[in-house]
């Protein structure tokens, strides 16, 4: 999953997305509102953490603008924590609103917690037949064992499962899971769809040639 950090503030700016690529995120950075927003129209963001307080557009300014084309899900992350603020932002398209200062523990679990809304997953495990995903732990078991996997794989497992029985093409692989900073994409996919399939099985990942990839969802017996 790829996440935007919009936050001026340089210290905590790195510390949040290095938290958040700990946690197997794709994470780009912008440092002002502006140069955030133009980010947030060019890719599909599964969540975008917003600063209120930035230079050249502020955070208000950003989610009025982005709300007119974009319904990425935004979590203002700001000092600003009266009443007022917090109501203007939500009503502004806001998802969540979190004060300053902030566990990053809870601000990754309200992150995961909108990706699971924006893609109408209840709970945080997916079952696909003998797999189970969980995306709080962000662990995969196939079988009840625990699967051994990299970061990019996890994180190919997850899209692939939050989007079961519709099709994800290349370009959204391309788009939730890696960052503006991959520089060679050519190859990536077709090796990790291969590993994947040697260590769930090869019927996990059905391919469609020239379209992209889909997990088809397990009929019932």
């Amino acid at each position: 999953m790829r996440v935007l950090v919009v936050e001026d503030e340089a210290g905590l700016r790195d510390a949040v997305s290095t938290s958040l690529r700990e946690e197997h995120y794709a994470v780009d950075e912008a440092s002002d509102g502006k140069i955030g927003l133009i980010k947030a129209k060019q890719w599909n963001y599964d969540a975008i953490v917003l600063d209120l307080m930035l230079p050249n557009i502020d955070g208000w300014e950003f989610l009025q603008e982005l709300r007119k084309s974009h319904e990425t899900p935004v979590l203002i992350l700001t000092a600003r924590d009266g009443v007022e603020d917090r109501v203007k932002g939500l009503d502004l398209g806001a998802d969540d609103y979190l004060c300053k200062p902030f566990s990053l523990a809870e601000l990754s679990a309200r992150i995961r917690a909108l990706i699971r809304r924006a893609n109408g997953q209840a709970t945080t495990e997916i079952v696909i037949g003998r797999v189970t995903i969980d995306t709080a732990k962000r662990t995969v078991l196939k079988e009840g064992q625990m699967v051994d996997l990299t970061a990019r794989e996890y994180t190919l497992i997850e899209l692939l499962a939050l989007n079961q029985g519709s099709l994800v093409s290349r370009s959204m692989v391309y788009d939730h899971v890696f960052d503006e900073n991959e520089d060679s994409l050519s190859n990536l996919v077709d090796v990790h769809i291969y590993n994947i399939r040697k260590k769930l099985g090869k019927d996990f990942v059905t391919t469609r040639r020239g379209h992209g990839y889909i997990v088809e969802t397990p009929r019932s017996s």
